[in-house]
């Protein structure tokens, strides 16, 4: 029996992104792949599974040039600086590899992100957990990131459904300032701060879940106390 090897699976990935891009998902049929890549059938069904699971592997390709950015992207003094940046990222990459985007977001249903689309998610909840830590969150963790998440992306899939050359330049500017408006404070320094509500979040990002100095029950009955504080 043959063995498959890296190799194989590159090639095929390769000519999937290929017919991707030249002619969107509906292109990527297991036939047309096989035809591409000069492999048979059952070879992608050993390697992929199905046809979402070629697909799935297909938008982790070619999203790992993005994910490759966002993870080096590194970190400066100011957290709500560094999220501006991953909006920036998120949203050029989309427009530049819109196929990619498209089978990324385009066909959302419960349960069914890629590995790579959840990576992405971890990193922006990341980001947001730093703006809680600094006090300067308004929203709980999630439920900015949740925020941060929709919008960027209904602002992608909005961009790339649009003419380029109808497009409106600022639109992306003015809906991730709305956004980080609505979910952040300034700094205490600048007259600003998250007051009451900013604390709350940013010790709910500082306490571990299973904090040794809480019993179950004081974690339980803080976590619900600092959770109704944050809203």
């Amino acid at each position: 029996m043959s063995v498959e090897t890296p190799s194989t699976r590159e090639r095929i990935l390769r000519a999937a992104a290929d017919l991707l891009t030249q002619g969107g998902r509906e292109a990527v049929s297991t036939r047309a792949v096989g035809a591409a890549a000069g492999v048979q059938a059952p070879t992608l069904y050993r390697l992929f599974g199905d046809k979402d699971g070629l697909l799935a592997a297909v938008a982790s390709y070619g999203f790992e040039e993005y994910l490759s950015a966002k993870r080096a992207q590194g970190r400066s003094g100011d957290p709500v600086a560094d999220l501006r940046r991953g909006w920036d990222l998120h949203v050029d990459f989309g427009l530049s590899r819109p196929a990619f985007y498209v089978l990324m977001y385009g066909d959302a249903r419960p349960g069914a992100g890629s590995p790579a689309a959840r990576e992405s998610e971890r990193i922006l909840a990341g980001l947001i957990g730093r703006i809680a830590a600094a006090g300067r969150l308004r929203l709980p963790v999630d439920r900015a990131a949740r925020m941060v998440h929709a919008a960027s992306v209904g602002v992608t899939l909005a961009l790339i459904a649009t003419d380029p050359g109808a497009r409106d330049p600022e639109l992306s500017t003015l809906s991730r300032e709305a956004v980080l408006s609505a979910i952040t404070t300034d700094p205490p320094g600048d007259g600003g701060g998250a007051g009451v509500a900013g604390r709350a979040v940013a010790l709910q990002a500082a306490l571990a879940p299973d904090d040794p100095r809480l019993t179950p029950g004081e974690r339980t009955l803080l976590a619900e106390w600092l959770d109704r504080l944050s809203r």
